[in-house]
């Protein structure tokens, strides 16, 4: 019935701020969004009873499967996440407050907007995310929170999350439910970065919602380090999520993920491919860094974001490779 519902409502093709309906799981963005009247759908479909079937954390031998309505806080306190996905349990437990995160779903978590000050006050109207075609505020404005990687001449907004990039970072796989059935992709393909469509977000087709996440094997050495202005209750000014394998001292395999610095959840994949098959030292963690940054355009306010992300990513490294596997 919701799928249906929503389908319904997308059916007359308006843009996210202007549809007619919008799904409610815990609401901790949509809620904030209707108040400042960024969004104000004529009706809100709860989902939670939806939640008997989506709210579930499976973890096995050899993968983690996490359903779209299982709670943050509850996802982030399991002993098997802690243990073998440590990224993924620090990603959750650095966001929001503990009372946001018993509320907040997962799904509603990866879908948040961006907290863009010219997107969330409605009395600029050059935003190309909520008025698309009117410019973009944040180019020659305050962009000190604004991204410095994945941007385009239409859009420099940041990408809000922590979760997403543990997720990019293990390969996860995103479960998509609409009136078609189930379908699956990567998780890596569910945001779009602004080009010059800004207001599109995602490639959830019309009436689709989240049911599920997969994450292939287990990464017991990852971290997610996160800076930010304040210690609790903070969006990130840059953040990574590292995940490695290392033998005798050798990086098999590497996984990294930059956020609070791209429009998307961004997977530094040039990173990675100069990580793996080496032995970790100061010199290779800056090659890394400056080579994950190397296409970054900082602006009037936001270029130091480049040099904080380089130290970030680094610091995040360091912390992986020496941290203490949990048996």
């Amino acid at each position: 019935m919701a799928v249906q519902a929503l389908s319904a409502a997308a059916a007359a093709n308006n843009p996210l701020t202007k549809a007619t309906a919008q799904p409610l799981a815990g609401g901790t963005t949509l809620i904030d969004l209707m108040k400042l009247d960024v969004m104000r759908p004529a009706a809100v479909i709860d989902i939670n009873p939806l939640a008997r079937g989506w709210s579930a954390i499976e973890p096995g031998s050899d993968a983690l499967r996490l359903g779209a309505l299982a709670k943050m806080s509850d996802v982030a306190a399991h002993a098997e996440i802690e243990r073998n996905y440590p990224v993924i349990a620090n990603s959750l437990k650095l966001a929001a407050s503990a009372q946001l995160r018993n509320m907040a779903t997962l799904g509603g978590n990866v879908m948040q907007r961006t907290r863009c000050s010219y997107f969330r006050d409605v009395s600029y109207e050059n935003c190309n995310k909520r008025n698309p075609g009117s410019g973009c505020a944040a180019m020659d404005g305050v962009n000190r929170m604004h991204a410095v990687l994945g941007t385009s001449d239409r859009c420099i907004a940041t990408y809000p999350g922590d979760f997403a990039q543990a997720l990019i970072a293990l390969d996860a796989m995103v479960e998509i439910t609409g009136q078609a059935g189930t379908r699956s992709m990567p998780f890596a393909q569910l945001h779009k970065p602004p080009g010059d469509a800004p207001d599109i977000e995602t490639t959830l087709q019309p009436g689709e919602l989240i049911s599920a996440f997969a994450v292939p094997g287990r990464w017991p050495r990852s971290v997610y380090l996160k800076a930010r202005d304040r210690q609790s209750y903070e969006f990130a000014l840059s953040s990574a999520a590292v995940a490695l394998d290392v033998q005798d001292g050798t990086i098999r395999d590497a996984r990294v993920a930059l956020g609070g610095v791209a429009t998307v959840p961004w997977r530094a994949r040039e990173a990675e491919a100069l990580l793996k098959g080496q032995k970790f030292d100061d010199g290779l963690a800056q090659r890394v860094a400056d080579a994950a940054f190397a296409d970054a355009r900082g602006r009037r306010h936001n270029s130091f974001k480049i040099a904080l992300g380089k130290r970030v990513m680094t610091r995040a490294l360091q912390q992986a490779v020496t941290m203490e596997i949990r048996s």
